[in-house]
């Protein structure tokens, strides 16, 4: 996708992915407890296009923890040993509030260890993802590295301020997107690697925030947009920011 200002993509279901993966291969979705990872696990193991689903998580079998690169490390070697080609891995982690603290109002709210800990969830815990499951997609065909990423983590558009650790670790995280796409493109070059903006979905993560006239979708909705959204993704459209529409949110 190129330009500023590309037409939204839109179809039907494409929760299999048919349209654009090559069959077998493995598929894993980090993240796969939360509300947006399981209904993404969910529609791929249905879809019956990979031959292998890997959900992944904190309370999984291999556990993994984003903040914890040996558990990273230990996950990678487990998905290589299964000895089938990597075609799409998606990043469905991310921290906002723990039920403790809510998302900074002001400067007045700054705490160091808050911000290192959204930092370490939302963009080191992806990198690492990144330096351990990029070498191992695909060479061959299609092959998608997606992250979900946020629009307010977008400085073009942000107009209310606020928010601050997870508006900037997100920020963060687009970086890291655009950094390794490049890297990628130079080994892999029919490889895609993109950050992707779910909406609103139902969830612990943004009921506290539910208001009249928000748009929260539920979480299987939510996963059939950003399906759809992968299968619609060429080479051309490595190092992008994509939000659930296929649309170009703000850098």
């Amino acid at each position: 996708m190129t330009g500023d200002q590309p037409a939204a993509r839109t179809g039907g279901d494409h929760s299999d992915l048919r349209a654009s993966f090559p069959t077998g291969g493995v598929a894993i979705v980090f993240g796969a407890t939360g509300a947006i990872g399981s209904a993404l696990a969910q529609r791929l193991a249905a879809g019956g296009q990979f031959a292998a689903v890997v959900g992944l998580s904190r309370t999984g079998t291999p556990a993994l923890a984003l903040t914890s690169e040996d558990s990273i490390r230990r996950a990678a070697a487990t998905v290589a040993d299964l000895g089938l080609p990597l075609r799409l891995v998606i990043d469905a982690t991310g921290f906002l509030h723990d039920g403790v603290a809510m998302p900074e109002k002001t400067w007045r709210d700054l705490s160091a260890d808050r911000l290192a800990h959204a930092f370490a969830v939302n963009a080191i815990g992806p990198a690492l993802l990144m330096k351990h499951f990029l070498p191992l997609l695909a060479r061959d065909g299609k092959a998608v590295f997606a992250t979900l990423s946020a629009r307010v983590g977008s400085i073009g558009d942000n107009e209310l301020g606020g928010w601050y650790g997870y508006r900037a670790s997100k920020a963060a995280l687009n970086q890291f997107v655009r950094c390794a796409a490049i890297e990628l493109k130079r080994s892999a070059p029919a490889a895609i690697c993109v950050a992707l903006h779910p909406g609103t979905v139902e969830s612990a993560l943004s009921a506290p925030f539910a208001r009249r006239g928000l748009d929260v979708r539920p979480p299987d909705e939510a996963a059939e947009n950003l399906l759809a959204v992968i299968d619609s993704l060429t080479a051309a459209d490595t190092g992008t920011f994509l939000d659930h529409r296929g649309e170009n949110p703000p850098w």
